[in-house]
């Protein structure tokens, strides 16, 4: 018998090891990001009072109608682009990424490069 890796575990303890290191402040607050198999969410939080400033995610309606299907590489484009948006306008600029335990690799990092050429740095 051998022992079969637990994928959700194994996300979780990433995403702890991540979170030990990386802490949003009002400042600099954190992009985290959430990867589902049909859907990405993206937030914008305050760790200091746990407080979500901006999120975006492809369940919401005016998203959903401009991409369709959202998890493929192009929903997280757009949905990148619209959470930088949403940021700038309440005056965030700067933000610490939080990959959420997933490897910075293909929707996660179209998300955030999307974020990056519109405006938001990190």
């Amino acid at each position: 018998m051998y022992n079969r890796v637990d994928r959700k575990q194994a996300l979780a303890r990433r995403h702890m090891r991540i979170r030990k290191a990386v802490v949003g402040t009002p400042q600099r607050p954190r992009l985290c990001v959430f990867r589902s198999h049909a859907h990405i969410c993206a937030q914008i939080v305050d760790d200091t009072v746990g407080r979500t400033l901006v999120s975006v995610s492809t369940v919401e309606p005016e998203i959903r109608a401009a991409v369709g299907y959202g998890g493929n590489t192009e929903a997280a484009k757009y949905a990148g682009r619209v959470a930088a948006q949403r940021a700038l306008d309440k005056g965030i600029s700067q933000v610490v990424f939080d990959r959420g335990g997933n490897i910075y690799h293909g929707r996660v990092a179209a998300l955030a490069e999307a974020a990056r050429e519109a405006g938001l740095q990190f």
